[in-house]
């Protein structure tokens, strides 16, 4: 075999990955791979202080472009989690509190509320219901906080830079408004499900066999009885939620701490984000109480109006049953949302949400 041949051959043999195109590092290869013994230190001035002739691949940043579809499903995701995992965890809090709003009678309090739960349906029954919470609060969150990131980057593109900083207040709430009219649709299925579960015993074990029963008895048309006032109750919640959030978040970092935020720590950051959510959920809680309890009413009778819960509840019952305990729990429930799904975008490589820096001004020509 002709010497070039063989050079040829003994080429191949070499990975591709080794060559690369600095023109440092291909003399070297060359060198290598033709004349077989490596050359000194001396011969070849490239080698001094290198230990490999491999050459290491240029690493991927990783990062999630901000608006790009990468991100809106990143956002999706951390809604699901936040918003599922957090409601199911205080579903025994949630079932007294309904039970509560529909009984007073037998459940005068929250603590003699959970006594008559533990002493009727034993510990189990502290989680009834806990399949369509987690299912329809899952759905809830993936629309509410993958549509808020969405409708927010919309109406601030529509206002421009130097109105959108300007009326930032209105665009979060626009954006979550809009945000959650879709999430409830997702929602209301399994909240009247999940009422009717809690609230009747006997009706059904849970979503497998209370969805069947549900729309056996009522259709399923039924299953969206409760979508106004459920619209009613999210729709406040949520503007006041992602508003009030966002605004007491950038009041931290301008007032509390006193550096920029891009200076801080992430745990500092998620320690922010949820002081900042569980502030917003007890304001949430106040604004959006009264259409919880027409919610808990519509689910749980069949064929009630809104007049029918009036008259029950009177207007003060409207905005004052079973809020101490809806106000310890929207609160825990709304810092914890906020810490977890802010984690879940650091976890991603994302920044937390709330408290940047505004915009560069606008230098008009």
């Amino acid at each position: 075999m002709a010497p070039s041949s063989e050079t040829s051959v003994r080429k191949n043999m070499i990975p591709s990955f080794l060559y690369g195109s600095s023109p440092k590092t291909l003399p070297v290869i060359h060198q290598i791979i033709s004349s077989g013994p490596a050359p000194s230190a001396a011969a070849s001035p490239s080698l001094t202080g290198t230990r490999s002739f491999m050459i290491p691949s240029p690493k991927e940043s990783g990062k999630i472009e901000m608006y790009s579809p990468a991100f809106y499903a990143a956002c999706t995701a951390g809604g699901i989690f936040s918003c599922g995992l957090t409601h199911m965890t205080v579903t025994p809090l949630d079932l007294v509190k309904c039970n509560m709003q529909i009984d007073p009678a037998k459940y005068k309090s929250i603590s003699s509320g959970f006594g008559v739960l533990l002493k009727e349906q034993g510990v189990k029954g502290f989680f009834r219901g806990w399949v369509p919470t987690l299912l329809g609060y899952s759905a809830q969150g993936a629309c509410k906080f993958g549509f808020y990131e969405f409708f927010k980057k919309y109406y601030s593109d529509i206002a421009g830079p130097e109105y959108a900083n300007k009326y930032k207040t209105l665009i979060y709430l626009a954006g979550s408004a809009s945000a959650e009219v879709i999430a409830d649709v997702a929602l209301c299925p399994f909240e009247a499900v999940k009422v009717r579960v809690q609230t009747q015993p006997g009706f059904a074990r849970g979503l497998g066999d209370g969805l069947p029963k549900f729309v056996k008895s009522e259709g399923v048309l039924g299953l969206y009885k409760g979508l106004v006032p459920l619209w009613g109750r999210q729709i406040p919640y949520t503007m006041m939620k992602f508003a009030s959030f966002e605004t007491i978040v950038e009041q931290i970092y301008k007032h509390a701490i006193p550096r920029p935020k891009s200076e801080c720590s992430k745990s500092l950051q998620l320690g922010v984000s949820f002081a900042g959510g569980y502030v917003a959920g007890v304001l949430c809680a106040i604004v959006s109480h009264p259409a919880d309890n027409l919610v808990s009413f519509l689910n749980n009778a069949k064929g009630a109006t809104v007049g029918d819960a009036v008259k029950k509840f009177g207007v003060v019952g409207l905005f004052t049953r079973g809020l101490p305990l809806r106000i310890v729990m929207i609160g825990t429930l709304t810092g914890a949302q906020w810490g977890i799904y802010d984690a879940f975008k650091v976890f991603v490589g994302l920044p937390t949400t709330g408290g940047a820096a505004p915009p560069a001004e606008i230098v008009k020509a």
